[in-house]
């Protein structure tokens, strides 16, 4: 008999921390744990980043697929459970959808594409056909959404070329440096799970949920700040930093100044 996608334990993914160790009813303790305070520091900061901006448009669908984002990997990671899995893979590719769409410079279109309603289109009909294929082996959507980010390093890196300013880079190269520590937590503990266990230390992908959410901290305030000198020529975005500069953790954010100068 085959088990119920909701069961607990019904994933095809189940990383290297043991299951039910700290809790009769969450199957990943510290996973669970570190997804809950990712989302609950990384979803409220980001809607001030994206509304210190202005950009009210984009802020309530990005706000809301970050929340879900949040929601169904709380819920896979207390669960483990095959629709948990699907449900926090698929959210994260609708929270990419709505970001390119929103957020893609018109400058990388591809020729056949010329205005930013027939983009929407193609990564409607892109995210379609992407999560129907999620399907078809579970195991490689977490690999397949990782490798993303090798595109949007990309992008950061064509922008970084055309701006003079050194706000913008130190700040990129933080985003880079928690991204690099994320990612090496995430694949420590999908390849290396047999030493860690060795050590009794199986906590990596938990490091991964929080270095990704500091990441995205700086990576969502780059994306505006680019965006907004693309489709608000006429103000000048300045990166910022809550409460001080010189605090050494800091939320970054982005102000409108005067009219636009080249960066």
């Amino acid at each position: 008999r085959m088990p119920s996608i909701f069961s607990y334990q019904s994933a095809e993914v189940d990383w290297c921390e043991g299951n039910f160790e700290r809790s009769a009813v969450i199957a990943e303790y510290y996973n669970w744990d570190k997804t809950s305070f990712s989302f609950l520091l990384l979803t409220p900061l980001s809607f001030l980043v994206l509304e210190g901006a202005g950009k009210h448009s984009t802020t309530v669908p990005t706000f809301l697929s970050l929340l879900l984002a949040g929601i169904f990997s709380t819920y896979f990671h207390m669960t483990l459970s095959y629709v948990g899995q699907l449900l926090d893979e698929l959210s994260i590719l609708w929270t990419l959808a709505v970001a390119y769409s929103f957020w893609y410079p018109q400058v990388y279109f591809p020729k056949f594409i010329k205005t930013r309603r027939h983009f929407y289109w193609l990564t409607g009909i892109t995210t379609v056909i992407s999560t129907l294929m999620s399907f078809v082996k579970p195991t490689l959507n977490a690999y397949a959404l990782n490798c993303i980010a090798f595109h949007l390093l990309y992008l950061t890196w064509r922008e970084l070329k055309k701006c003079n300013d050194k706000r913008v880079h130190r700040m990129a190269a933080v985003m880079v440096m928690w991204w690099v520590l994320a990612i090496t937590s995430w694949i420590s503990d999908r390849w290396l799970c047999w030493l860690w266990q060795a050590i009794n230390f199986p906590y990596f992908h938990s490091f991964w949920h929080v270095l990704i959410a500091l990441s995205l901290l700086y990576c969502c305030p780059l994306v505006i700040y680019f965006d907004v000198n693309y489709e608000m020529p006429s103000f000048k975005p300045k990166l910022e930093y809550w409460p001080s500069d010189s605090w050494p953790v800091v939320v970054p954010y982005v102000t409108l100044e005067e009219p636009h100068k080249q960066c």
